[in-house]
């Protein structure tokens, strides 16, 4: 199937109900057909994907868009996780937070984070910017298929 016609999974780890919704609608709003899974909470993101990684018939997310700031498991222990799991270290993993932190932006790519982008505050420029994000992971960079991975 080319690329044109290919449906994209996210699963989107985000505990804010109102972000949830922001980004839900900016996907819809995109040229791309995407089916978003939406984990609340670390450990409800981190079943979700080792189910899916262990069960041969799960779709497996082409991309995790995280919150760093999650309730039961932060989101950069959730990504350190990610990331040492063979079966999911291939998955690019989007920071998208609140927090312009110097600090969080370090840790998060210290713990393999493939972006870290801040939230804007402007709904504009929110949609503008998840919508930049589907472009770019969806379209433009080079994803591995159906969970392949090295």
């Amino acid at each position: 199937m080319s690329d044109d016609h290919r449906s994209f999974h996210i699963l989107l780890v985000e505990d804010n109900p109102g972000d949830v919704g922001l980004i839900r609608r900016a996907l819809a709003a995109g040229k791309l057909r995407t089916h978003l899974h939406v984990a609340h909470d670390g450990l409800e993101a981190l079943d979700f994907l080792t189910h899916d990684a262990g069960d041969s018939g799960a779709q497996r997310p082409d991309l995790i868009l995280m919150d760093l700031s999650l309730p039961k498991l932060d989101g950069c222990e959730v990504l350190w996780q990610i990331k040492q799991d063979p079966l999911l270290l291939t998955i690019p993993v989007i920071i998208l937070s609140s927090s312009q932190a110097e600090q969080d932006v370090l840790r998060s790519y210290a713990h393999y984070a493939n972006c870290y982008v801040t939230k804007p505050l402007d709904l504009e420029q929110y949609m503008a910017l998840i919508g930049s994000v589907q472009q770019f992971w969806l379209t433009i960079a080079k994803l591995p298929r159906n969970g392949n991975h090295g």
